[in-house]
């Protein structure tokens, strides 16, 4: 399995012994010739299914996405939270994969979520207004935020600390016990 940051080998199944490992599907014992290892479980290759279409993920592939407490085929990822659109400030697609930053409705990419004025890349746990369209970091907030009024144009709430938005993406392998 691939993890982001993680080994990319499940620890080692012992061969001959009777260490039996448990799937993080159903709970059991796996005792089948072959197990699949992702996000650092072990899996009988019939219980890690797609939450959606319900395929055998082994069968279909060699990887699976989580997201909202799913676990996706590629397939059904794409269906449900499809190519996120547009980048509100480059204006180019953003592949389904791809983490984003959200505000307002709007999405970025991780790249373009910068202050408006000083062209700084906003991170998670950053704080940012959100004004009229337009992102400003803590220190390059307008004048008026600091005075304590919004000017007249100011239509839309200010929004405190965006997190990007968690996607997963797996790999796994199959084992052989």
């Amino acid at each position: 399995m691939v993890n982001p940051g993680g080994n990319s080998q499940p620890p080692a199944v012992g061969t001959g012994s009777l260490s039996w490992k448990r799937c993080a599907g159903c709970g059991g014992k796996i005792a089948d010739r072959f197990l699949l290892y992702t996000m650092d479980s072990y899996w009988h290759s019939r219980c890690l299914k797609c939450s959606c279409c319900q395929a055998q993920l082994g069968e279909i592939g060699t990887s699976c996405y989580t997201k909202s407490g799913m676990i996706l085929c590629r397939n059904d990822y794409i269906r449900l939270f499809g190519n996120s659109g547009a980048c509100s400030a480059c204006g180019q697609s953003i592949p389904a994969s791809e983490l984003v930053m959200r505000a307002q409705g709007n999405v970025y990419h991780l790249k373009c979520f910068t202050c408006s004025t000083c062209r700084n890349r906003l991170v998670p746990g950053d704080r940012f207004h959100y004004i009229n369209g337009s992102l400003f970091c803590e220190h390059d907030r307008p004048t008026a935020l600091i005075n304590g009024h919004l000017s007249s144009l100011q239509t839309n709430p200010l929004l405190p600390d965006q997190k990007v938005s968690p996607l997963h993406w797996w790999k796994f392998v199959l084992s052989e016990l």
